[in-house]
């Protein structure tokens, strides 16, 4: 036993001495950071280029202020109509941030099919009809986004290109055409679904007010001037559209 005590002691250090050794040879255990975390952020500012399509329709009140050169005194209410059919056509603008605020500058040009009449009551069986062939918008926008999602508000400028037509027995007598100047309010959801692209509906109202037409005939004697007319309208549009976006499609905020 007393023997037996020194040798295990001895076996006991040396494997000690021997374990240390290999602990040294071996290498530093290597110790991985995390991978930073972040959420990706939908950029909205920047170029952009569209198309739009939809529909829209147009109030027009006709009233006759003069006939043949001789005035109505007071002016005598013709009636009003709808005018409605489609749009298409494109919009082209620029965006910038302030966080989640989004400001913007856009022109929008469409090609339109509204066309509308109705009997005039002062001037019966004469049909008074109006067509509107194109529309422009040229306006300011602030928005507030959520990530890929933005809701903004529009105004600004608009302008439409008027045709107005007298018809006899479905023949037309006397027209005249003009490109009235007016205002828009508006608002609109747009949705990011792709890198650099989003999607999104739009609604605005154009304020046009009230305009004197002079009608001219089409039968000899053709371009005389055959009455005097007040028209006042009102357009409302609503839209379609996807925008394609000149910049990065997301920022990593960490």
């Amino acid at each position: 036993m007393k023997k037996f005590l020194p040798g295990a002691v001895a076996l006991i250090a040396v494997s000690l001495a021997a374990a240390s050794a290999l602990a040294a040879d071996l290498p530093a255990r290597a110790y991985s950071r995390a991978p930073a975390v972040f959420a990706p952020i939908y950029d909205w500012g920047g170029f952009y280029i569209g198309v739009d399509g939809g529909g829209g329709w147009s109030h027009k009140c006709w009233s006759s202020q003069s006939v043949g050169g001789v005035p109505n005194v007071p002016a005598i209410p013709e009636g009003c109509h709808n005018a409605s059919g489609a749009v298409a056509g494109g919009q082209i603008g620029y965006r910038w941030l302030s966080g989640p605020v989004v400001f913007g500058l856009e022109a929008q040009g469409d090609w339109a099919n509204l066309r509308g009449s109705n009997v005039s009551q002062a001037l019966p069986p004469t049909v008074n009809r109006s067509t509107i062939d194109a529309i422009g918008l040229f306006t300011g926008q602030v928005g507030y986004s959520w990530n890929s999602v933005l809701w903004y508000l529009k105004g600004g400028g608009a302008l439409t290109n008027d045709k107005y037509e007298g018809l006899q027995a479905g023949a037309v007598t006397d027209k005249a055409t003009e490109t009235r100047f007016g205002g828009t309010v508006g608002t609109g959801v747009e949705f990011g679904f792709a890198p650099n692209w989003s999607a999104g509906v739009e609604y605005n109202h154009l304020f046009m007010g009230s305009r004197n037409l002079n009608l001219t005939s089409v039968t000899p004697p053709v371009g005389v001037v055959t009455r005097n007319d007040s028209v006042r309208q009102d357009v409302d549009l609503v839209t379609a559209r996807i925008n394609y976006r000149w910049g990065g499609p997301v920022v990593a905020k960490y």
